[in-house]
């Protein structure tokens, strides 16, 4: 990223049967927790808050590896997620939205195929195939 987000969260993926009760949990430690929060609610109160937690349904199929023994997200679902959820992720958008992706490519090995199939679980594949022509040096060899 080009430019530092202000405000940071902690966001929590999990499988729908254990959402519920992670985000009791997590209440019992923390004030700051939302279930699977919608625009109203990011904007009027995780934007305000101190360290947010966000509990969220994992979406079903979603790339996960498994790093270190721990459970987590490939760049190939970041980058959907950043691109597909234009609310949680809005410090991300416009200009941001191409450095982060221009920059990912640069860096790291992504999967293509990987990245659309999870879009379209997402129902952004066609946005995201017609978003990638746009990235910079990212097709220029199609």
């Amino acid at each position: 990223m080009h430019h530092q987000p202000g405000k940071y969260y902690t966001l929590i993926e999990v499988e729908k049967k254990s959402t519920e009760a992670v985000f009791y949990f997590l209440k019992e430690k923390s004030e700051e927790v939302y279930l699977e929060p919608n625009e109203d609610t990011i904007h009027k109160y995780i934007s305000t808050s101190k360290n947010p937690i966000i509990v969220k349904t994992l979406v079903t199929e979603s790339p996960v590896q498994n790093a270190e023994g721990v459970g987590t997200i490939t760049i190939e679902k970041m980058l959907v997620d950043i691109y597909c959820d234009k609310i949680l992720f809005e410090a991300q958008q416009g200009s941001e939205l191409v450095n982060i992706f221009r920059d990912a490519i640069e860096k790291y090995t992504v999967n293509e195929n990987r990245m659309l199939r999870y879009a379209n679980r997402r129902s952004g594949k066609s946005e995201i195939n017609n978003f990638l022509n746009t990235v910079s040096g990212y097709r220029t060899h199609a």
